[in-house]
């Protein structure tokens, strides 16, 4: 279970504070088990700090602990300090990552078989989409919408989620994809041919919480070579 260690504390000497901290990551790269680290200070009072630091389990924490760099860090925190800092230790118990969840959801939408209405509750009315494989950036989520039912009207497919990665407005996707050549495609009668890609995505999030941008790398060629439409190269 994912634990959470919330230290809160007073002083006029963050910078002295802050470089202590930095001081901590060097010394204890390659034996920290913190694995997340946040500070935060009071809008109300500026001298009150509050740092959030995240570990896989309560186990790992107590390890952390047991540095003595941490021990020593700790004392030199104090005496920066109006006072003891306190400790808080939370076990976490809801984890919402709201902006990979709706990630998750945009491929759930993208892969169903039904109409692409969802996508409005997901995306902006202005997205803009970065595909090296276009002509021109697709603009706007009628475009997108455009975009996708054209894969959709080619193929019956799926995405996997191998790999998802959320840092402050974006989310990175690392997918595979699977998929049955039904219908044209790129000009492309139906073959039939089952297909496969792997490929990433980046999603930036806009302050509502919808989908704002996108940038898309896969292996189109290769997918077009599963189709028989190129010649293998010549040995």
């Amino acid at each position: 279970m994912t634990f959470v260690q919330l230290i809160d504390c007073r002083t006029t000497r963050f910078e002295e504070l802050d470089r202590l901290m930095d001081q901590w990551v060097e010394q204890t790269r390659g034996r920290r088990t913190a694995t997340h680290a946040v500070v935060g200070r009071d809008r109300g009072d500026t001298s009150h700090l509050v740092e959030i630091v995240e570990f896989p389990s309560y186990e790992e924490a107590m390890r952390n602990s047991k540095l003595p760099e941490t021990d020593r860090i700790f004392r030199e925190m104090t005496a920066l300090c109006e006072g003891t800092p306190t400790f808080t230790d939370l076990d976490v118990v809801r984890d919402a990552r709201l902006n990979a969840d709706a990630a998750g959801r945009f491929f759930e939408v993208v892969t169903a078989s039904y109409d692409l209405s969802p996508l409005a509750d997901l995306v902006e009315e202005d997205y803009h989409d970065h595909d090296p494989k276009n002509e021109e950036d697709v603009v706007g989520l009628k475009a997108l919408t455009r975009e996708l039912d054209g894969w959709r009207a080619g193929f019956d497919f799926r995405f996997r989620v191998e790999d998802r990665v959320a840092q402050g407005d974006r989310v990175c996707t690392r997918w595979s994809w699977e998929g049955i050549h039904k219908g044209d495609f790129l000009d492309i009668p139906a073959t039939g041919k089952r297909a496969t890609m792997t490929g990433m995505t980046v999603l930036r999030f806009s302050p509502s919480g919808k989908i704002a941008e996108g940038w898309w790398e896969y292996d189109r060629l290769g997918l077009l070579g599963q189709l028989g439409v190129l010649e293998p190269p010549e040995l």
